[in-house]
C-alpha cells in the first residue's frame, strides 16, 4: 500500500468524517465549533492531497480510488447529519438542495464507474470545482448553525442560501457530465 503524504491526507479526511459525526453527539456551541474546525481541516486536505500528489509526482492508484470516496463521504455524511439534527429540513425546503446534491453524487459515481470499464475518463470541469467549493463553504456555515448565528448574524441563512446555489451548480454540472457520459454509451452500443 502506497502511504505517501497525499494518501495519508486523504485517509485523514475519511477519519475526520467519523469525528465530525461524534461532535454531533455533544450539545453546545463548543461541539459545533469542533465540528466546523475538523471540517475546515478536512476541506483543506481535499485541496492539498491532489496538489501535493501532482507537485511531488506521487499520484497513485490508491489515491485515485480513495480521494473521490473521501469527498463523497465528507459531503454526504455532513448533509445527513444536518438533516438528522434539523438544520436542513422540510420546513425551510432545504431538504431539496440536499437531495439534489446527494442524488448527483450517487448518479455520477455510478456513471463514472461504468465509463471507467469502457476506459473513458471524465475529467472534472472548472465549474464542478467551483460547485464543490460553494458546497463545502455552505456546509461549513451550516455545521456552525446556531453557534455561528451568535458570531455572524444570519450565519445559518447564508449557509442555506449557498446550499441552494451549490444545488443549482450541481444540476448544471451533473447534466453536463450525464450528457457526455450518455453520448459515450450511445456511441459504444
Amino acid at each position: 500500500m502506497n502511504l505517501n503524504i497525499p494518501n495519508m491526507l486523504t485517509i485523514f479526511r475519511i477519519i475526520a468524517v467519523g469525528v465530525i459525526v461524534i461532535c454531533f453527539y455533544f450539545d453546545g456551541d463548543t461541539a459545533r465549533w469542533w465540528a466546523v474546525g475538523i471540517y475546515v481541516v478536512a476541506g483543506i486536505t481535499d485541496f492539498l492531497d491532489g496538489y501535493l500528489a501532482r507537485k511531488w509526482d506521487m499520484q497513485s492508484d490508491l489515491g485515485r480510488m480513495l480521494d473521490p470516496i473521501a469527498d463523497k463521504l465528507l459531503i454526504s455524511v455532513v448533509l445527513m447529519m444536518l438533516v438528522a439534527y434539523g438544520i436542513v429540513n422540510l420546513d425551510n425546503y432545504s431538504i431539496i438542495p440536499a437531495v439534489i446534491i446527494l442524488s448527483r453524487e450517487i448518479l455520477l459515481s455510478g456513471l463514472r464507474e461504468y465509463l471507467a470499464q469502457m476506459h473513458v475518463n471524465m475529467p472534472v470541469s472548472m465549474l464542478a470545482k467551483w460547485k464543490t467549493m460553494v458546497q463545502m463553504v455552505s456546509l461549513g456555515f451550516l455545521l456552525a448553525a446556531e453557534a455561528g448565528d451568535k458570531v455572524l448574524p444570519y450565519n445559518t441563512e447564508i449557509g442555506l442560501s449557498l446550499l441552494w446555489i451549490a444545488a443549482a451548480l450541481t444540476v448544471y454540472t451533473g447534466y453536463d457530465y450525464l450528457r457526455v457520459g450518455i453520448q459515450h454509451v450511445i456511441n459504444n452500443d
